[in-house]
């Protein structure tokens, strides 16, 4: 399994479906709806929560992105 990280949804725009998560470093990562965990096309930003990062398109993204 990959190895997990924290940080927290710094932006998301439910319009998109397009977000970011701030992971504790500082260091930023995008993701898309479809990676919520739980089933859900939204979340609130400032929520905390945990993440794998997957590379795609030339960067890494976060995917399987979990409430904390």
């Amino acid at each position: 399994m990959s190895e997990r990280h924290a940080g927290t949804v710094a932006a998301f725009d439910e319009a998109v479906g397009l977000g970011e998560v701030l992971r504790t470093d500082g260091e930023r990562f995008m993701f898309h709806c479809i990676e919520l965990a739980d089933g859900t096309r939204t979340i609130e930003v400032g929520v905390p929560v945990m993440f794998t990062l997957v590379r795609k398109f030339g960067r890494d993204e976060a995917f399987q992105v979990a409430r904390a």
